[in-house]
């Protein structure tokens, strides 16, 4: 296929060519991008379906045989869609963690491309076709799309229903059928089930059809996303529970009650994460485009207002929590800001510098989109897993990590087991710690030891040669490429060497 033949096709069919590219991309993130991007997409998700699975709560978030251990905050629809996935693919004999995620991922892929075509429908449907172009690229390869797409992170998993809740509301009018504003809300309920912060735009949706008089469509939407919630999460927490929606109440509770706990940052944290991630100054040009056109598209404008208002509002700021409304503000950024430049832009100083500013937009994406596309995160993390999953019974495993006072959770997803591991942080008292288990017996020795980071590793290995003498270096285990250029950029992405030493005692020969 020529150069000219891809003109020609793209001229005639522009969202066809932009769906295309970017499946390539997601395609290439769902084979190479393993592992996984946080904490929650992990550990929330993977590692509670899995252990489900095996017939195993390991994280204690069902109800205790004696009815205690009470519901902590988290919805079972998406995790328990992950169950079922799991399920059947035990049922059909694929058991490898790694061939499971990949099919995960794909599936992700081709979910996450709802995104790229309802965003594309939205801004043709409120513009013009040279914005919903633009829009369809920035949606179909803005650099870190791709690869959060294949992750299993609520906060995007969330983003297709929403914009097809949305495409249904605004290519309707008033005198739409019952069932297809009904319908509208449905969907926007499941973006609910799997994100209770969606909440913040759903009502925010709801709030402008009030303002613009479309009082019947707001109460029929209303009620679809009602049924929705109340049939799928309240009907999940009666399941297991024995009452409805009280996982909802109990993460506004936990949330109310837990806003400082987590990471406290200053309330334009967003603004600055917003406004660099979607690249300067084009990012400035979105900001601008934003509030041109606010009163037109307010039914974009103020759900993303809303949301952003709040979790600048609430201490907890982590980055991912702003993901959800970053496809929305492209949507409405873009808009405006080329209406913007229509209507007032004339210099052609001016008019060169935007031209030049897209261009370094574009190049900069394209350096960014690659690397991040194809990166293994948390490799170290992962392998080591993989690695110690070779042998039958290793007791039980340790991390030591007397550098770090959080602990990195092992993703024992690969590990194919539920190992009750140990661990020695930088609060502990090596001391105690030597105390509790100098006397141990070979039983309950763990069968490896991780020394997480090469800091002072001789010495470590050494105190802990005085409980367990037959320890033996088996392998290290690295970080990927990407992994270790994130930890150069901030140190807070720590994904470190990790010394794996095999117990002999526990374990007396290696396995190649």
């Amino acid at each position: 296929m020529n150069t000219q033949t891809i003109r020609t096709y793209y001229k005639s069919n522009p969202l066809g060519l932009i769906m295309l590219v970017g499946i390539f991309f997601r395609l290439l993130a769902a084979v190479f991008s393993k592992g996984y991007g946080w904490h929650d997409d992990q550990f929330l998700i993977i590692e509670i379906a899995q252990s489900w699975v095996d017939g195993i709560d390991y994280y204690s978030w069902l109800p205790f045989a004696d009815g205690s251990n009470p519901p902590e905050g988290f919805s079972f629809f998406y995790v328990g869609l992950h169950y079922l996935l799991f399920s059947f693919f035990e049922f059909i004999g694929i058991l490898d963690p790694q061939f499971k995620m990949l099919l995960v991922r794909l599936l992700h892929a081709f979910w996450s491309m709802l995104i790229i075509y309802y965003g594309y429908k939205i801004t043709l449907h409120l513009s013009n076709i040279s914005s919903a172009n633009i829009v369809g690229w920035m949606l179909s390869v803005f650099w870190i799309f791709p690869m959060i797409s294949v992750r299993n992170l609520t906060e995007y998993v969330c983003i297709p229903l929403i914009l097809y809740g949305l495409w249904i509301i605004l290519k309707s009018n008033k005198d739409t059928k019952f069932l297809l504003w009904f319908w509208a809300g449905v969907v926007l309920g499941m973006a609910f089930n799997i994100r209770f912060q969606t909440a913040l735009i759903i009502g925010s949706i709801g709030l402008v059809m009030l303002i613009q008089n479309k009082w019947k469509g707001a109460l029929i939407v209303a009620l679809g996303g009602i049924t929705s919630i109340v049939i799928i999460q309240g009907g999940i927490d009666y399941l297991v529970w024995g009452k409805p929606l009280v996982q909802l109440f109990e993460y506004v509770n936990y949330n109310m009650h837990n806003a400082a706990k987590y990471i406290v940052s200053p309330w334009y944290t967003y603004i600055l994460f917003l406004a660099g991630i979607l690249i300067p100054p084009i990012s400035i040009f979105i900001i601008i485009g934003f509030f041109k056109q606010w009163r037109k598209l307010l039914i974009i404008f103020l759900p993303i207002l809303i949301f952003l208002i709040f979790h600048s509002y609430y201490p907890n700021k982590q980055e991912r929590f702003v993901v959800t409304i970053i496809p929305m503000l492209i949507i409405i950024g873009i808009i405006g800001w080329q209406q913007f430049k229509e209507v007032y832009i004339k210099n052609k100083v001016v008019l060169k510098f935007i031209r030049g500013s897209w261009i370094f937009f574009w190049v900069i994406n394209f350096i960014v989109l690659i690397p991040i596309t194809l990166m293994y995160s948390k490799q170290a993390r992962v392998e080591s897993m993989t690695y110690m999953a070779k042998y039958d019974d290793i007791n039980n495993f340790l991390i030591e990590d007397i550098n770090q006072t959080v602990l990195r959770f092992p993703p024992q997803f690969y590990l194919e087991n539920w190992y009750d591991y140990q661990t020695l942080m930088k609060d502990d008292s090596i001391e105690n710690f030597i105390a509790a288990h100098s006397m141990e017996p070979v039983s309950e020795q763990p069968g490896f030891i991780l020394f997480y980071q090469p800091d002072n590793i001789e010495q470590r290995v050494s105190i802990m040669k005085t409980i367990y003498p037959e320890i033996e270096f088996e392998t290290i285990i690295e970080p990927g490429f990407m992994d270790r250029v994130m930890y150069w950029l901030n140190p807070i992405n720590d994904n470190q060497n990790i010394f794996i030493y095999r117990n002999k005692k526990v374990l007396p020969n290696k396995i190649e």
